[in-house]
């Protein structure tokens, strides 16, 4: 199942059916709803559904957006947040999503799980990358700064991402639905790589789901944090799905695949047909880029 996310169109639209027809003219069967869906779009979304004019794979947490957000937000409210409140507009934001995919069809809803509060190193050792200068004890030693500073705060964090989550999975399961939980970019972003396996056992239940994104997997190996196709591999028993994209150096991701860094060839093995596969590509990509970075997967992964 090869799906297109509405974070390439959605900006543009204001009715929700052209925004479904125009990926629908691309030779898309199906379209993820990413976090950027106002709620001017849905009217036109449930009556291109209903239509039958497109099929929705997934949904992207938190969709439709909030009452009064305007642009695309899906960090919006933290699981992991320390504010109770908080807290509870992320479950009460989700639980809108989940019933939303239940309206519109759609099998799976992609997570951000929070993050950890701390220094924001990401873009200083994105920086660093950029100027040529991963291989500097400099790196080597904002990195494991971030690495230090991360592993002595987390515990809160976690606690509170996984607590939320455990409310939201029996609401899930109510609904028929599976989550996907995503793999992040950012170094304080929950779920870590070290913690995976552990979180996979914490949650055992068909319901949880690893989603991989491949930009953000690119870019931690591109920071030194993993090697991208052995971090696949390891979690390919619990793979529901890809969002798809390149990354041009530096850093940069949501690019249309075939022209950057990821070695999409060396994914190929841990591709199944029942994966659903999403391009989340940039808005300022042209349809001519579009179709082009489409064709090149369907040649390295097929057509299924």
């Amino acid at each position: 199942m090869y799906s297109m996310s509405t974070c390439w169109n959605s900006h543009r639209h204001t009715d929700g059916r052209a925004m479904l027809l125009e990926i629908r003219e691309l030779g898309f069967e199906y379209a993820e709803l990413s976090h950027g869906i106002r709620l001017s779009l849905v009217e036109g979304i449930l009556q291109a559904v209903d239509a039958g004019e497109i099929r929705i794979s997934s949904l992207h947490n938190f969709c439709p957006l909030p009452m009064g957000v305007s642009h695309a937000a899906p960090n919006l409210f933290q699981f992991s947040a320390e504010s109770t409140r908080e807290r509870e507009l992320a479950i009460k934001s989700t639980l809108k999503t989940f019933d939303f995919a239940v309206r519109v069809g759609a099998p799976l809803v992609v997570l951000h799980m929070g993050s950890v509060e701390m220094k924001d190193y990401t873009d200083r050792l994105k920086e660093l990358v950029a100027e040529g200068r991963r291989e500097t004890p400099r790196y080597e030693a904002l990195l494991a700064e971030a690495i230090e500073q991360r592993e002595r705060r987390k515990e809160p964090f976690v606690e509170r991402a996984y607590e939320t989550l455990r409310r939201l999975i029996p609401e899930a399961e109510a609904r028929g639905l599976r989550l996907g939980i995503e793999n992040r970019e950012a170094v304080e972003e929950i779920p870590f790589e070290t913690d995976l396996r552990f979180f996979f056992r914490e949650f055992a239940r068909p319901t949880v789901a690893y989603w991989h994104d491949t930009g953000h997997a690119q870019i931690k190996e591109d920071l030194g944090l993993i090697h991208h196709m052995l971090h696949l591999e390891s979690f390919a028993d619990r793979l529901a799905g890809f969002h798809i994209h390149d990354v041009k150096p530096p850093c940069r991701d949501h690019c249309a695949p075939g022209t950057g860094r990821v070695d999409f060839a060396s994914l190929r093995p841990w591709v199944r047909p029942e994966h659903v596969k999403v391009f989340e590509l940039s808005p300022a990509l042209s349809v001519e880029e579009v179709r082009a970075g489409v064709e090149y997967i369907r040649q390295l992964w097929g057509d299924e």
